[in-house]
């Protein structure tokens, strides 16, 4: 249950990105889901390989070139989904970082979420 509502999460968090981020465009709601799962699965896989070979050079930018990276694998999600249009790198840039934000705060309330409803009742006294 907690995957399906993060999938929730995270294609909220990519149509809010389209919304707020001139650039960014979805043609209909099946290429929301697919790019979302595309996103899902090139921050997976291809995302961690990037870093690492970009390890030295965000080392000397203090950590800012992991924020080209992003910008890059948005920007491949993008090419990889039909009806997935980032127009540039800087909306692929700016979207990146939104979409980072808005994640992070979507997943903040549903792990909040998640632990209350998980809390424990405490036993009631006894007479």
């Amino acid at each position: 249950m907690h995957f399906v509502i993060s999938f929730i999460g995270s294609a909220i968090a990519l149509f809010i990105t389209s919304y707020v981020v001139p650039g960014i465009t979805f043609s209909d709601s099946m290429a929301l889901l697919v790019a979302t799962i595309v996103v899902g699965l090139v921050n997976t896989f291809i995302r961690p390989i990037l870093r690492l070979i970009s390890l030295p050079i965000t080392m000397v930018t203090f950590g800012l070139f992991a924020l080209v990276v992003n910008a890059a694998t948005f920007a491949l999600s993008a090419w990889i989904v039909p009806g997935f249009e980032v127009d540039g790198i800087v909306p692929a840039f700016i979207g990146a970082l939104v979409l980072s934000i808005v994640s992070t705060v979507i997943n903040f309330f549903v792990d909040k979420m998640g632990k209350d409803s998980k809390k424990e009742v405490p036993p009631s006294p006894e007479n």
